[in-house]
């Protein structure tokens, strides 16, 4: 038995190496163990904590979107993510898009900083410890020319007069660099960016002359208004992207810019404080002619005033509310600045001519204007009901009664928290209307404007404690009619907390708009 048993241990081993190969199914070969496939959806590239690192791998050029399946941004964001992805696989592009879950991948979402929905990070050549945080549009254009701007040429190299004036004549809006000593690093670095315009680059000596230079300069050439406007570079201090940044948005906007859905993120991208609108309806016809004096008048106050029109035939309510206007005033002159948010209008009502425009830019710029505060008219019945109803104009005579304690709402009519207190401040205005020294109040902080006074969300709560010294109390407690009660019985304090730390003097010499412009309009 033992002499036999290498024999057979020899057979076995034979056996096994005959069979070696060869798969599960009889006659079949053992597929070997493959790397993981990364899943599309609809021309997306759908990643995880396993299959990122295969995609660096294998695509040079990736956007990833960060996104959770609630954010309604990222839903918002999604149809243009798809045409984006299909424009630049219908030109055989090297850049793919993908997308993460985030909520699904917590260790990519720390590992890339991500903080909110949806966050977008470019990856070049597989380097995943330094992504390029996407800067540009979230449309599909504009997501496809940023990506072909970072993986291609942002600028056209020109040789000569004929392709010089060729890109000119080709578009609108086109930027040159005339530079023979300037280092053109933060020129290309600008180009990737600026997708709005087309670049061009040049150390010809010949297009120097052709254009008539002596030094580096970039030159901005445009179908409107000067039709060109040259940014010479100091010859010390080098070019500065800042600089020419401003520049180039400054002056690629026309003279005058109708204000629409389109035009207003440049408008207030433009980095200038001062804008004057002209409210218009552009289905008359001797309004449409009051466009050439406006526009006249803007040449002189470029990149100091940004002049604007309004067309109030459109859908514009929310500017004109925004300045207390009404359609029927049109045509009418508003000015505002930007940073103080405060708001001027003409003194008299004349002809909108181009010297009428000037002298009135000139007297906001002067200091000889003052500002207006929006203020509805003070309803007949504002101190019939248990919640009294202020205005801009009342504002001043009640809040700081010296006999009156006075609790305020400041409000907006759209605003969902608004809402949803509003049944405890009417129960709490109720309550306390027998209490002569005691005074609930609301305001509609979108339609009237204090002066001194910033309301920075909605509701904001407010109370004025009777006595000198215009003190003020911002309440940040619950919102429901016991902790409310508590609060006023308690002289503007809750039992349980110390002394609210804003009960300081009452500023009068700032005016803050209750609603910041760019969410507004």
């Amino acid at each position: 038995m033992d002499s036999q048993l290498p024999s057979v241990l020899l057979l076995l081993l034979l056996r096994a190496l005959s069979l070696w190969g060869q798969g599960p199914e009889p006659g079949g070969p053992l597929e070997e163990p493959g790397k993981e496939e990364v899943p599309e959806e609809d021309g997306i590239l759908v990643l995880n904590h396993r299959t990122l690192g295969l995609a660096l791998q294998e695509h040079p050029a990736l956007l990833v979107e960060f996104y959770a399946p609630w954010c309604g941004h990222c839903k918002a964001l999604a149809p243009e993510y798809i045409k984006a992805a299909a424009l630049l696989a219908a030109e055989s592009a090297k850049t793919r898009l993908a997308k993460v879950d985030g909520p699904s991948e917590p260790e990519l979402t720390k590992e890339f900083a991500v903080t909110e929905y949806p966050t977008l990070k470019f990856f070049r050549n597989g380097n995943r410890t330094d992504p390029e945080d996407y800067t540009g549009p979230r449309e599909a254009a504009g997501i496809a020319e940023w990506l072909r701007r970072r993986v291609g040429s942002s600028t056209t190299r020109l040789e000569d007069e004929e392709g010089a004036q060729a890109l000119i004549d080709a578009h609108d809006i086109v930027v040159i660099g005339f530079f023979q000593d300037e280092d053109v690093a933060t020129f290309l670095a600008l180009a990737q960016d600026a997708l709005d315009m087309t670049f061009g680059l040049t150390d010809r000596p010949q297009l120097f002359q052709k254009f008539g230079l002596t030094k580096d300069t970039v030159v901005l050439f445009k179908k409107f208004d000067e039709g060109r406007a040259d940014f010479p570079v100091d010859e010390e201090l080098g070019l500065d992207q800042g600089d020419l940044s401003h520049f180039l948005l400054t002056h690629s906007m026309h003279l005058v810019t109708e204000f629409n859905s389109q035009t207003s993120p440049k408008i207030f991208a433009a980095r200038i404080l001062n804008h004057l609108l002209l409210f218009i309806n552009q289905t008359l016809a001797p309004h449409q002619e009051l466009l050439a004096g406006f526009r006249e008048a803007a040449l002189p106050f470029r990149g100091q005033v940004l002049f604007v029109a309004v067309d109030v035939s459109a859908n514009n309510n929310h500017v004109l509310q925004y300045f207390g206007l009404r359609a029927e005033e049109a045509p009418t002159l508003r000015f505002i600045n930007m940073e103080t948010t405060k708001k001027y209008m003409p003194a008299d009502s004349g002809p909108v001519t181009a010297a009428w425009v000037t002298t009135f830019c000139d007297s906001v710029l002067g200091g000889k204007v003052k500002p207006y505060l929006l203020s509805q008219e003070v309803p007949p019945d504002w101190d019939q009901h248990p919640v009294k109803t202020l205005v801009g104009k009342n504002f001043e005579q009640v809040a700081f009664d010296e006999t009156k304690n006075v609790f305020i709402k400041f409000y907006a009519p759209w605003c969902t928290h608004c809402k949803e207190m509003a049944p405890a401040w009417e129960a709490l205005a109720e309550k306390y209307k027998d209490h002569e020294d005691i005074i609930i109040a609301e305001l509609d902080a979108t339609a009237n404007e204090v002066e001194g006074f910033a309301v920075q969300g909605f509701p904001t709560l407010k109370y004025f404690p009777a006595g000198q010294g215009r003190k003020v109390i911002e309440y940040k407690s619950a919102r429901d009619l016991e902790t409310f009660s508590k609060f006023l019985d308690n002289g503007g304090k809750l039992p349980e907390e110390e002394p609210p730390e804003a009960s300081a003097p009452f500023p009068d010499t700032i005016a803050n708009s209750t609603v910041d412009l760019k969410e507004e309009l």
